[in-house]
């Protein structure tokens, strides 16, 4: 487990698939900025079983163990990508803030990476908030990039380099 202040990040379990099944169900839960997903159970536990090194994922979950989302990682060509969501009301309250900086800690302390990057709907300015919190800084406009409730969306483009990161922000313990 990642410890932070107010939130740890726990690695998911093949019992935690039904959860996470059960928000991926709900159109909700990704926000009006992400694609409709809809993944019966057989094809998670596939994506479960075929998860490597270079892709995990998360739970946010508070201290008392409350699941409140999930973030991850996974290779994006030669680059490392982090993504996030939280529960609709668990938004707004700096944990995907806090979320994002354990992440990074951790992907900059447990590996050889030169830079971290995410992307966002051009839209969704709350999730650029948080990355430009942790240190990201905006690349530009990937065009076209996500095809997303019907038509075709724009995305923003982030990164943060190992030298602009430095040293650890928030991440505490590691268990």
């Amino acid at each position: 487990m990642l410890e932070g202040k107010n939130v740890n990040l726990r690695i998911v379990e093949r019992e935690d698939l039904p959860l996470l099944i059960d928000w991926n169900s709900n159109s909700e839960f990704y926000g009006e900025y992400s694609p409709l997903r809809q993944f019966s159970k057989t094809e998670w536990e596939k994506r479960y079983d075929n998860l490597t090194a270079d892709t995990r994922w998360f739970f946010i979950e508070k201290k008392d163990g409350t699941k409140i989302g999930e973030i991850g990682h996974f290779m994006f060509g030669k680059f490392l990508e982090i993504f996030y969501y939280l529960v609709q009301g668990e938004r707004g309250k700096g944990y995907g803030t806090e979320a994002v900086m354990i992440m990074v800690d951790y992907l900059f302390l447990s590996r050889e990476l030169v830079r971290v990057q995410a992307t966002t709907d051009v839209s969704n300015v709350v999730s650029q908030r948080v990355l430009e919190k942790v240190g990201f800084t905006k690349e530009g406009i990937i065009r076209k990039s996500n095809f997303s409730r019907g038509k075709w969306c724009d995305d923003c483009l982030y990164s943060i380099l190992r030298e602009e990161w430095k040293e650890p922000k928030i991440l505490t313990r590691t268990t």
